[in-house]
């Protein structure tokens, strides 16, 4: 009778751990079908990706650094020229 119970209790445990295994390659594999459809989404939503967004974003704020140079230069160019109604002296 041990015999017998002991080959039971490891063909349960055997059973056990292919349904282990066996849960594991689903949840890859809808992991993978998930993720696969969230890409083609985004995709078709032609969504940036994040390397995308901060090349733009740098770009925007050295773009915006030299239009505060320009403005404070040419600011300063008005100040010390003569304007219209002005004489040069």
């Amino acid at each position: 009778m041990v015999t017998t119970s002991s080959r039971i209790l490891d063909d349960i445990a055997r059973l056990a751990t292919d349904a282990a295994g066996a849960a594991q390659g689903v949840r890859r594999e809808v992991e993978t079908v998930v993720k696969t459809q969230i890409e083609r989404l985004l995709r078709d939503m032609d969504v940036v990706t994040r390397e995308e967004f901060e090349a733009v974003r740098d770009m925007a704020l050295l773009a915006r650094e030299e239009n505060d140079r320009l403005a404070a230069r040419i600011a300063a160019l008005e100040a010390g020229a003569p304007g219209p109604g002005k004489s040069a002296a």
